[in-house]
């Protein structure tokens, strides 16, 4: 009777593990640590919908300046998540990644300042210390653009204690976090979103590389499909995702990441998007961001085509 039950159970198992083995394994390279912004591949990954398309997705934690082009762009990562700015930078280095599709429609990009100073907008900025990185984009579109009277910038010290310790401190940061966090703890934070002052690429763009898609448009066709997928799935339901996000990211809550998926509802659903259009992108988008980092000198005239900077299927 054992050995009835036995060869059942291996009958049963053979072919689920024989299926595992010939899915195509690639891997995805994040951004940043596991967080919100990453929740819909998390979503594809345990809900199945990559194993569904024939994937066997390995998800890799990104951090501090890891180097999301370079990597997608030398096929180290077949796939990897960055911004449209950040995907730009890298073809004009030559690292010719290409988007696939763009969960966030509004980018995140926050500066946060204090409420009772009476900050407004971007234009009442002044007489303050400044925490940004200065190799980012948007840094650079920000002293463009607005007076920037008697302000000290200095680098992003990726934390908020220097906010909570001076109401004349400001950062940045992604309004579904760093806001949370600071209120938390006792702050007042009030966002400026840099969404409404004009800079608003493409954010947590799932990308693979020029030479890959080429020879796999299979797979990231089906890596596409499975992504979108989880991204409609994270919005809807978010508790079995954001599970896993914090067993990979433990410094995290899941108040934080249920506040984070709230405050995403409208940049995922944003200019009319719907379950179906979930991840578009339009190559008016495309040449605007280009033509903003040409005009700040971020790149040359022509270095970067916005038709090249993603595909769709």
């Amino acid at each position: 009777m054992k050995h009835k039950l036995l060869l059942f159970v291996i009958l049963i198992l053979a072919p689920a593990c024989l299926f595992a083995q010939d899915r195509t394994r690639v891997s995805l390279v994040l951004n940043w640590f596991p967080e919100m912004e990453h929740g819909g591949f998390y979503a594809a990954q345990v809900h199945n919908y990559y194993a569904d398309e024939g994937l066997d997705v390995n998800i890799i934690s990104g951090g501090v300046d890891v180097p999301v082009g370079p990597r997608v762009a030398s096929q180290q990562a077949q796939f990897g998540v960055t911004n449209a700015d950040n995907l730009i930078f890298a073809r004009a280095a030559e690292a010719n990644i290409v988007a696939l599709m763009a969960p966030l429609q509004v980018s995140p990009r926050c500066i946060m300042v204090h409420e009772s100073e009476g900050f407004k907008s971007f234009a009442d900025l002044k007489d303050m210390t400044l925490a940004m990185n200065p190799k980012d984009a948007f840094s650079e579109y920000l002293k463009k653009n607005y007076p920037m009277t008697n302000i000290k910038i200095v680098p992003y010290p990726g934390s908020i204690a220097p906010f909570l310790n001076d109401k004349r401190f400001g950062q940045q940061g992604y309004n579904i976090s760093e806001p949370f966090i600071a209120k938390q703890n006792g702050g007042d934070p009030k966002v400026l979103m840099l969404s409404d002052a004009g800079w608003n690429p493409y954010s947590s763009l799932l990308v693979t590389s020029d030479e890959y898609l080429a020879k796999n448009p299979g797979v990231a066709r089906k890596m596409t499909r499975a992504s979108i997928k989880g991204w409609v799935k994270y919005m809807e339901d978010p508790k079995k995702s954001n599970e896993q996000i914090l067993k990979l990211n433990p410094e995290l809550s899941m108040e934080i990441l249920n506040f984070g998926v709230k405050e995403m509802q409208p940049m995922v659903y944003a200019d009319g998007a719907t379950k179906e259009t979930v991840g578009k992108m339009t190559t008016e988008r495309w040449a605007k961001i280009v033509q903003q980092m040409e005009d700040l000198k971020l790149i040359k005239a022509g270095q970067v085509k916005a038709t090249d900077c993603f595909k769709v299927f």
